[in-house]
């Protein structure tokens, strides 16, 4: 995020897309729902008619997979009527004018063509975005997890640079982060491209400082791969081992049957993990490790605020801190790894880091501190690029729409998306070990809108079998007003009825992220 999540109050307009912010960042959310009771507009822009459509000025419903159009359209209808910070772009952005060429052809009309976005709603929200003081976009993995997801990205940061909105209160491009600390697992070289801080592997001067941190010679300048690379090396047999830490990918991944495939075709799976899971019941070795709640440590949130985590409860007798269990393998395959604490780890990565070199354990005792703090004396930084950008001047990029890498046809005419619901976490290792949230939330179920169960003459609560060119589930029909003809929804959660046995691994060639929020499928009453 280049603000902070209190700033979404500061906004005088708030455009949230690809997020179902009540359900999977409900403490973020209201935020929003405040800032709606202040009279501040929100305009939700979605596929699914999710609640927080309740609070928002206007809903803008685009299909799915077309938001590099919409996000065009809003930049032509700005540009057309003259309403762009032309300052803030003369000043502090380059490439404009290639952009601007390319936004051209983005009428409303057009744009409503390919969407089907009413044109004027379009001029509405592009009105009301340009002429805000400070107006912020908020978005999460419905904008990220398509073929197109980094120039979905790039398009929305050209529309907040167009209008001057960034780098000032109430302002910026805020992803919405899918985990608790994965902002922090990425700020640590948790990415194969990149040291802490997004330092690039290919940088001489940065292999050399951790060379010397670290007594050793000759680190590779090489990327890695990314997850779903890896699967497609081991379903290839190019891959020989794997160490999965904390993640399940016998629900989490795209077309399951192929990421079984792979892990089955590894020599050797490493698992570590909390709790037994569909894949480590595949592992070769498990090691079971301290939940958060039994260590000491830190996560850094969405908003880059670096925090302390403290022990709440004695962890069982066994299993051991996820750095010991790694410190303890560094150490028998020849490079000897030892900690005293998690305090003394912080500081090795505060000294490593530049962007966490000021951050201290004692400074963030009862007080985070947002990255970055380069120095002790530093405040940290709760918003970004508030003189210059990272790399200078702003680049905005010129980009056109493409479609998504399936689209319906006769044999599979509907569109799946899928996400999250409220009650249960990512895979529910946890959530799912919860009565309460079980009662709630207790089954995989397809939501769909009333028009398409009559059309199939399906009826709510009936089970229906669900496929698509990759495998078939089966789980309860559900008639939402959430839902819109043509767009059917499924959580991800349920292994039992796991939606990515549907979903289409084709990838974002920059970020390598699965087209989990578009594919083609059929449905049909499962036969009794």
């Amino acid at each position: 995020m280049t603000n902070t999540i209190a700033d979404i109050e500061e906004s005088d307009v708030i455009i949230v897309t690809g997020s179902n912010t009540t359900e999977n960042h409900p403490v973020l959310s209201s935020f929003m729902k405040r800032a709606a009771l202040q009279g501040k507009k929100i305009y939700l822009i979605d596929p699914r008619r999710v609640n927080l459509a309740n609070h928002a000025e206007k809903w803008l419903r685009p299909l799915p997979g077309m938001d590099i159009a919409w996000i065009n359209g809003l930049m032509n209808v700005i540009i057309t009527e003259g309403l762009q910070d032309q300052k803030f772009i003369d000043e502090r952005c380059e490439n404009f004018e290639a952009t601007k060429a390319v936004i051209r052809k983005y009428t409303p009309e057009y744009v409503e063509e390919l969407t089907g976005i009413p044109a004027d709603d379009l001029r509405q929200v592009a009105r009301d975005f340009a002429n805000a003081d400070a107006a912020t976009l908020c978005y999460c993995m419905g904008i990220t997890q398509h073929t197109s997801g980094t120039d979905n990205v790039k398009s929305l940061a050209n529309l907040s640079m167009l209008c001057g909105h960034l780098g000032k209160r109430g302002g910026g491009v805020n992803p919405l982060r899918g985990q608790n600390n994965v902002q922090g697992a990425c700020d640590m070289g948790g990415l194969p491209n990149v040291l802490t801080a997004y330092q690039p592997v290919t940088s001489d001067d940065a292999r050399e400082n951790y060379e010397k941190a670290w007594q050793v010679t000759g680190m590779s300048p090489n990327p890695g791969l990314v997850a779903t690379e890896m699967f497609n090396k081991a379903y290839e047999g190019e891959m020989k081992s794997l160490f999965i830490i904390g993640e399940n990918p016998m629900v989490s991944d795209p077309d399951l049957n192929h990421a079984k495939k792979a892990l089955a075709n590894l020599e050797f799976l490493v698992v570590q993990d909390i709790f037994e899971t569909e894949t480590t019941a595949m592992a070769d070795v498990v090691f079971p490790a301290y939940c958060w709640a039994e260590k000491n440590g830190t996560f850094t949130n969405s908003e880059r605020r670096v925090q302390r985590v403290r022990r709440a409860v004695v962890p069982p007798e066994g299993p051991k801190r996820d750095w010991e269990i790694l410190c303890e393998i560094a150490t028998r395959m020849g490079y000897p790894v030892s900690y005293e604490d998690s305090h003394e780890i912080f500081k090795e990565i505060a000294a490593v880091t530049p962007s966490y070199r000021g951050i201290t354990w004692e400074r963030i005792d009862k007080l985070g501190i947002h990255w970055p703090c380069p120095d002790e004396a530093h405040p940290g930084t709760p918003i970004l690029h508030t003189a210059q950008f990272t790399r200078g001047k702003g680049m905005f990029h010129a980009i056109e729409h493409v479609p998504p890498a399936e689209l319906p046809d006769d044999k599979y005419p509907y569109i799946l998306t899928t996400g999250r619901v409220l009650y249960h976490y990512h895979t529910g290792t946890m959530t799912m070990r919860t009565d309460g949230l079980n009662m709630l939330s207790p089954e995989c179920f397809v939501e769909i809108s009333d028009g398409d169960a009559v059309k199939l003459g399906i009826n709510n609560g009936e089970m229906v079998n669900v496929c698509s060119r990759r495998g078939r589930i089966k789980a309860k029909l559900q008639v939402s007003d959430k839902a819109v003809d043509g767009t059917i929804f499924i959580p991800f959660h349920f292994a039992k009825a796991a939606a990515n046995k549907l979903t289409n691994a084709e990838l974002d060639p920059t970020a390598k992220i699965p087209e989990f929020k578009v594919c083609a499928i059929n449905i049909e009453a499962a036969k009794a």
